[in-house]
């Protein structure tokens, strides 16, 4: 699947909760299902800057996509990079380098958290690019 393909089922699950409590329930849920990141990534060289809570990220090249591992110690950012994982992880970088976050706002979820929560998802998506950059640059 390609990521405008992930990302437009990402808004079509999201738009069938009424509320934001139930789509908080969904996120956290999302997060239950998040691949765990290998325990010798959880270092500060893996932590995000810029999140309130600790979130920390790992990238690898597998057949020329990148494949996502992540984990938060905070339920809500959890759920929230396991939607980040989903829509970027196992795609090749030049696609995540290109790839366009407006399902973010068509979901809700930036207006739904606090200033810290949203800054913290700015700088995990930064993140996952800066990741896809990183091994674009070596497939070059």
């Amino acid at each position: 699947m390609t990521i405008a393909e992930i990302q437009a089922d990402i808004i079509e699950e999201f738009s069938m909760f009424d509320d934001w409590e139930e789509r908080y329930q969904y996120m956290i849920d999302l997060g239950k299902t998040l691949p765990l990141i290998d325990e010798k990534y959880k270092t500060d060289d893996h932590i995000i800057k810029g999140c309130q809570s600790k979130v920390w990220l790992n990238a690898e090249m597998n057949d020329e996509k990148v494949v996502f591992t992540a984990d938060s110690d905070a339920i809500i950012t959890k759920g929230i990079i396991a939607i980040l994982i989903r829509a970027f992880s196992n795609q090749h970088p030049k696609a995540i380098i290109e790839s366009n976050t407006g399902f973010i706002d068509e979901i809700g979820l930036k207006e739904h958290l606090s200033p810290t929560r949203a800054n913290g998802l700015v700088s995990m998506i930064k993140q996952i690019k800066m990741y896809a950059l990183a091994y674009q640059t070596q497939i070059n």
